[in-house]
């Protein structure tokens, strides 16, 4: 529950304060977790348009939920009735940065821990100066005699490119500390324990299965859901999840009813009550602090869920799903060469991150090419006519064009695909992906369709027409440009320029009493 929120804009509205949450963890603890958005709240339409249209799908601003960035602090304290301090400060946005999130709150906590409020308004006043979050650019955001610098990716980055390389200081009294990401975790901490288990969780996420995550404290359940949700990126999670999941959130009702299937969602907990209350869902996966066998990081077994009974119930991963492709041995055997080398934790987060980047753009890459076959030529895109339709998707047309340009082409590993692709075909996470390609796609073919009628000789044309057939012409350009403003298309420079000057030239060689009816709805 809320006990007090700090009433002072954050980054340009990207962020809200509060004092609140008690996970009852001694010493500082941070972790993240998500809610759904009240019924009713509204946001700046144009705002996330201009923002989701350059950022990669995968951090684009939320519209129906919001996140929670939490530093937890609890230290005996004989002054205080309880005998512990605890307090927690919570950094609420809809914007998915985990780790500079994370960062920020490491340097603004333990200040305000001691400070209290008026260090808060302080910090909030210097925030509200940040520039805004454009993707593609670099950033100086000073806080607390800190600059974090920062870039903030973009969907033209390369997958997988260099980490962040310091800028020029653009005469800053201080030197910036680089984040060299806003987002990534470390991959390898959060899997150490389920190595030999990464396809099984891969497919898990791709599918959209419903899974729990049960930790043995809040960092680890936070951290293991986003990281779970992340190793099929660059494809959208477009299920829901929440990273830390408690009695206490508005849908524990919902996520744990017994009279329906578990819905498609990824939760993660730490209360061993759940263990009871989620018997009946079909893959739950219990971590334990990380425990050493030799040099090594003991992994947990995959178990029947007929074993998931007790409350001391042992790490493994309760489970009756088979994997639709085989492990990547030669994955396994490098990571776990890696640590008895002493490899850095950054470098086995980066081969672990490779390797799923490219699992999953094997995975993506043959239903991009089938997506793009479906859009018309580009010749049959006339300024007279309506923009032909995209052709529709079919799931057997597809699986037929896997023989010559399927996942085998950049893929080593050998399994069923045309499974997992048709299994994949009912999951939300397809849905959502396909919605996305058909926007894009409608897109591209309203820009090329306004790129063709700015070349005609729109002029020419209206010479021979009747005046009902001129107005229908400028009601009908006049709808298309305020469509591609608010979709802000990507179209040739001028064009939306030239066909503002021709409805004005038209206009004005109308007679006066159509000129002042059109005339009150210019384009804006």
């Amino acid at each position: 529950m809320l006990i007090s929120t700090a009433g002072v804009r954050g980054w340009r509205s990207e962020v809200m304060w509060a004092v609140c949450y008690f996970p009852g963890c001694l010493g500082n603890t941070q972790f993240s977790f998500r809610f759904r958005q009240s019924v009713g709240r509204r946001t700046s339409r144009l705002r996330d348009d201009l923002y989701n249209r350059d950022a990669p799908i995968t951090l684009q601003r939320e519209t129906a939920h919001f996140f929670g960035y939490v530093y937890f602090r609890q230290v005996k304290d004989v002054s205080v009735k309880r005998g512990y301090f605890q307090k927690s400060l919570v950094l609420v946005s809809r914007l998915p940065y985990t780790h500079l999130f994370h960062s920020l709150m490491q340097t603004i906590a333990p200040e305000f821990f001691e400070k209290h409020e008026p260090c808060l308004e302080a910090v909030c006043n210097e925030i509200d100066q940040w520039p805004s979050p454009v993707p593609g650019q670099t950033l100086n955001l000073p806080v607390m005699g800190v600059i974090l610098q920062v870039r903030i990716p973009s969907k033209f980055d390369k997958p997988g490119g260099s980490p962040v390389r310091q800028t020029a200081k653009e005469n800053l009294l201080l030197a910036p500390t680089l984040l060299p990401t806003i987002h990534e975790l470390d991959l390898f901490k959060c899997f150490q324990s389920v190595l030999i288990h990464l396809q099984m969780l891969w497919e898990l996420t791709l599918l959209g299965e419903p899974l729990v995550i049960m930790a043995p404290s809040p960092t680890i359940s936070s951290e293991t859901v986003l990281a779970i949700i992340s190793s099929i990126s660059p494809l959208k999670f477009c299920c829901d999840f929440r990273p830390y999941f408690t009695i206490h959130d508005s849908e524990f009702r919902e996520y744990t009813t017994r009279t329906q299937a578990p819905p498609s969602v990824v939760l993660g907990v730490t209360n061993p009550f759940f263990i009871k209350t989620f018997q009946s869902w079909p893959h739950i996966v219990r971590l334990g602090e990380v425990k050493m066998a030799g040099d090594l990081p003991k992994q947990v077994k995959v178990k029947k869920l007929s074993k998931l009974k007790t409350l001391d119930t042992k790490p493994g991963i309760y489970t009756a799903y088979k994997t639709f492709l085989h492990k990547d041995k030669i994955l396994i055997k490098r990571l776990l060469k890696g640590i008895q080398r002493k490899r850095p934790s950054e470098v086995q987060s980066a081969i672990l991150r490779r390797h799923l980047l490219e699992l999953t753009q094997s995975f993506i890459i043959p239903l991009e090419r089938y997506m793009a076959s479906l859009m018309p030529l580009q010749r049959s895109v006339t300024p007279w006519k309506t923009p032909p339709q995209i052709r529709p998707f079919s799931q057997d047309e597809f699986l037929s064009t896997l023989d010559h340009a399927g996942p085998q082409l950049t893929s080593l590993l050998r399994g069923d695909w045309i499974g997992l692709y048709r299994k994949f075909f009912r999951s939300p996470n397809f849905d959502g992906w396909y919605r996305h390609r058909h926007r894009e796609m409608t897109q591209k073919l309203e820009s090329l369709h306004l790129e063709v009628i700015c070349d005609a000789d729109l002029l020419g044309w209206t010479k021979d027409k009747s005046e009902v057939e001129i107005v229908d012409l400028i009601l009908k350009l006049r709808e298309k440009l305020i469509k591609a403003r608010r979709q802000q298309l990507q179209l040739r420079d001028g064009v939306m320029d030239k066909l503002d000057s021709f409805i004005t030239s038209i206009i004005s060689s109308l007679p006066a009493d159509l000129q002042s009816v059109l005339g009150t709805g210019a384009s804006p």
